[in-house]
């Protein structure tokens, strides 16, 4: 049996852990991926939209665990891109 990844206070500690453990050794199973955004933002932009669509749009960020407003660049990206 794999053991449990243990948690951590801060982002130095996980950095400490990552480059010093074995990490096949440790359950992954309940990982995820994670994108970062490194591109520095510099315009900013306003958008109306309806409520109702605002509102799915703040549901499926939320379920998915980033900003509302991280998720919209993502659809932005993916259609222009």
């Amino acid at each position: 049996m794999k053991k449990k990844i243990p948690t951590f206070k801060t982002d130095k500690e996980a950095e400490n852990f990552v480059a010093t453990a074995d990490l096949s050794k440790f359950d992954l199973s309940g990982a995820r991926l994670v994108k970062y955004e490194l591109k520095p933002k510099d315009k900013a932009i306003s958008l109306r939209l309806p409520e109702d669509l605002f509102n799915a749009i703040q549901n499926k960020a939320k379920h998915e665990g980033i900003p509302y407003q991280r998720l919209i660049r993502q659809a932005i990206e993916k259609e222009v891109l």
